[in-house]
């Protein structure tokens, strides 16, 4: 696993497509009501979107120091 790149898999939105996918899935399969459906698919993409935001700032953090850059406000 050493050849594997998390941050750039963890930030996939094809990742997270698919989980949003397999958890609604899972919700459909377990016979919850329509208004749990509807709790269940905000809450995961709301930690989706924050998950992603979070990985893509460091991301674009990372490359400003790496190219020398000096961050705004240091």
């Amino acid at each position: 696993m050493n050849g594997v790149n998390w941050k750039q898999k963890l930030t996939s939105r094809k990742l997270w497509a698919a989980v949003v996918g397999v958890v609604v899935g899972l919700a459909a399969a377990f016979g919850i009501s329509e208004n749990e459906y509807a709790q269940v698919a905000g809450v995961v993409g709301s930690v989706v979107s924050v998950v992603s935001y979070i990985f893509g700032e460091a991301s674009v953090d990372a490359a400003k120091k790496g190219n020398g850059e000096a961050e705004v406000g240091q």
